[in-house]
């Protein structure tokens, strides 16, 4: 009798679905820590070996006092210096004593120090790796107290020497005496709270109470609207993922958190991707609280800027989880909606915000499906969406959803169990129960994917992104061998060597994923990829395939070829 309760559901699920959350940016146009306009153009521009974007672009936050910003802007370099430093080095030989480039060189040897450690529970870090983790920590200590010593005014390099003694074990009289450095440069310094609190964290070296009690301390001196607000939202997290009964949060701390915060998020835009960082802690907090409409209204105000934290502490794959979140609110309301209730109007299409004013907001997709036209339109009939299909050479078959020939809001009722409609989660069902794979093509602004789905389950992803740092060999060759594996494809050399490369720029991109295409044995991207939104419409043999309703659907699958061309022969008795 458990499953009684959804199949009661199931109809009003079918029912409201398509409209609940209608309007929230397709899965693809998400991105995960992305970087705004001015940090892009400087990451794209050190991508290719020249520090001059990202020189210039730390002395203005450092002269204008922007330390905020700056601790973004630094944090995000330094990073993307992990696994490309030859830039960094190059600014410190033309002025080896720039304070900016000192403080990015004392955020990386940090970062370098915790990429050998992980982010892992200390029962799950060999001994080697505290060992290397401890070492790297003590040959960073003459570095960030250059950063210090070049930067008096400047509290971020106090940030970073947090950073270093959470990880150092340091007392808590060192560790007080930093963040009193702090409070005399920019006693309102979030980034500078929000590692502090990590290391008041019980995880770390603190406890829930005290934990608490310091975001809430900062929380009550801070201005309304001020990024502070957001800190016992943050402790919200640490709790509820980190919770025993032993230090145990009376609930009333933690709803006057969720209260706060959701008056901080009306100080700012939907799609503010400042705003961001402390919605996605919301979202969770609502979500565990049951409170499903205020949890979507925050995705909707979130838009397509989704954050690390807090969805990595649940799952390696943040942006998965995060998807998974989402649609499972959507779900939900839907669940719970009264059938006979009218649908909510939709709101117009949240997401992309001030900061992307002019970004394309919706992603430009194709799936190439290894079976020939016929097969998979017959695949497709459980999708519920409308799709163009075109034969492509190879007995393969291009598809792509048809928006401009859609009949129904987002697709329709299957189209919205679908998760926004979007190519990739209908290629999870074309392939389901099917012997062959299909490979999702996508580009959304300057950032170009691909995602292999097989027997309905996505298999592997990877993306290019001018912004982003490159991946360590291991991660592209894992995504090398399962795209080799799909395809039979003997050496992933060739193919781990494109995972890694960027194409040389934007204007390159669709040349370098018609290469990783002829690698895997695939045909050449259709004409207009990227540029157009349908590029099959008018295609040579493309065919418009409707969509069927959810019942309909089904009597077709179960429908021979001689029942769908002849009728249903009637018995003779």
């Amino acid at each position: 009798m458990a499953e009684l309760p959804f199949l009661l559901s199931f109809p009003r699920l079918l029912r409201h679905l398509p409209h609940v959350g209608a309007d929230l940016p397709p899965d693809e146009a998400v991105t995960l820590d992305a970087p705004d306009a001015p940090l892009r153009e400087a990451l794209v521009a050190v991508g290719k070996g020249d520090f001059t974007v990202a020189r210039d672009l730390l002395a203005s936050t450092r002269r204008g006092a922007r330390w905020e910003r700056r601790d973004r802007y630094v944090s995000e370099l330094a990073d993307h210096a992990l696994h490309r430093p030859g830039w960094l080095d190059a600014w410190l030989a033309e002025d080896p004593d720039d304070p900016d480039a000192w403080l990015v060189r004392a955020d990386l040897a940090i970062g370098r120090a915790w990429e050998i450690r992980t982010a892992a529970r200390a029962r799950h870090v060999s001994r080697e790796q505290f060992q290397a983790f401890h070492t790297l920590l003590r040959d960073a200590v003459p570095t960030v107290e250059r950063a210090v010593e070049l930067n008096p005014e400047d509290p971020v390099p106090w940030r970073v020497a947090i950073n270093h003694a959470m990880g150092s074990q340091a007392p808590r009289e060192i560790f007080d005496g930093y963040l009193m450095e702090v409070m005399d440069r920019d006693p309102g310094h979030y980034g500078c709270h929000a590692s502090a609190l990590q290391y008041l964290c019980a995880k770390w070296y603190g406890s829930h109470q005290e934990m608490f009690e310091f975001a809430e301390s900062a929380a009550d001196r801070a201005e309304p609207g001020a990024l502070l607000n957001a800190l016992p939202i943050q402790a919200v997290t640490e709790y509820v993922l980190q919770g025993d009964e032993e230090d145990e949060i009376p609930e009333e701390r933690v709803t006057a958190a969720v209260e706060r915060t959701l008056e901080l998020s009306a100080h700012y835009e939907p799609g503010d991707p400042v705003a961001a960082g402390f919605r996605n802690h919301l979202a969770l907090a609502l979500i565990r609280a049951g409170r499903l409409e205020d949890a979507l209204e925050t995705f909707r105000a979130i838009g397509v800027h989704a954050r690390a934290h807090p969805w990595k502490y649940e799952n390696s794959d943040a942006l998965a989880e995060f998807l998974e979140m989402r649609q499972g609110v959507r779900v939900l309301i839907a669940r719970r909606t009264p059938f006979f209730a009218k649908p909510a109007p939709r709101p117009e299409p949240a997401g992309t915000g001030p900061a992307d004013a002019g970004a394309p907001w919706r992603p430009r997709a194709v799936a190439v499906c290894s079976a020939p036209p016929r097969a998979v339109e017959e695949a497709a009939l459980m999708t519920g969406l409308d799709l163009r299909l075109a034969p492509a050479p190879g007995a393969r078959t291009f598809v792509e959803l048809a928006v401009s020939a859609a009949t129904g809001p987002r697709g329709g009722v299957s189209g919205a169990l679908l998760g926004e409609g979007s190519l990739t989660e209908a290629a999870s069902t074309i392939t389901r129960a099917e012997k062959w794979p299909a490979l999702v093509l996508h580009r959304t602004g300057d950032r170009y994917g691909i995602t292999l789905l097989r027997d309905g389950k996505k298999v592997v992803s990877h993306e290019w992104d001018l912004a982003a740092p490159v991946p360590d060999f291991a991660r592209a060759s894992d995504v090398a061998k399962a795209l080799a594996d799909a395809y039979g494809v003997r050496d992933i050399r060739p193919l781990t060597a494109l995972l890694r490369t960027d194409g040389a720029g934007a204007d390159h991109l669709t040349a370098h994923l018609t290469e990783v295409c002829a690698a895997l044995g695939l045909p050449p991207l259709p004409e207009g990829f990227g540029e157009r939104t349908e590029i099959l419409d008018g295609a040579r043999g493309s065919k418009l395939v409707r969509r069927r309703s959810f019942f309909a659907a089904i009597k077709e699958t179960l429908s021979s070829d001689g029942d769908r061309d002849k009728g249903n022969p009637t018995l003779s008795l």
